[in-house]
């Protein structure tokens, strides 16, 4: 026995169809418009401050880029995964703690780097089996 699956729900797209015969030549969800209108005035905003002026060519150069874009985000939305957890889980990736790649550096002054250990002198040694000498317990008494 073979259950139907109800993905058939979600296949209906928020979409405006506008008035009978009278729709738009394309398809958009209604949150592309939204994307698409915060795209392009980011693109307006980019293109003033690299001095691009405004003219025909860069307006259209500006739509169609707004539309790659537009389609390129809206690729990874869907009914199960909204924008806003899109755009929160792209925050919390581009937030996130990393592991230091930067090799730390430090300096080596030759004169303090020891290849073999130090040897005490011989007054050190002396004091050394001095203290480590067992009393022997006659003497404390």
């Amino acid at each position: 026995m073979r259950l139907l699956v109800d993905d058939e729900i979600y296949n209906v797209n928020a979409v405006w169809l506008g008035p009978p015969n009278k729709t738009l030549p394309f398809r958009a969800r209604y949150v592309a418009y939204a994307v698409g209108a915060m795209v392009f005035v980011l693109l307006q905003i980019i293109e003033r401050r690299l001095g691009i002026g405004l003219g025909f060519f860069s307006l259209a150069y500006s739509l169609l880029a707004t539309v790659g874009l537009t389609r390129l985000i809206l690729s990874v939305v869907d009914a199960d995964r909204p924008l806003s957890s899109v755009l929160s889980g792209f925050a919390h990736e581009v937030g996130a703690p990393r592991e230091r790649t930067k090799p730390t550096v430090a300096v080596i002054r030759p004169a303090r780097v020891h290849a073999v250990p130090r040897r005490l002198s011989r007054a050190q040694r002396r004091a050394a089996r001095r203290a480590t000498q067992i009393v022997p317990a006659e003497a404390e008494a």
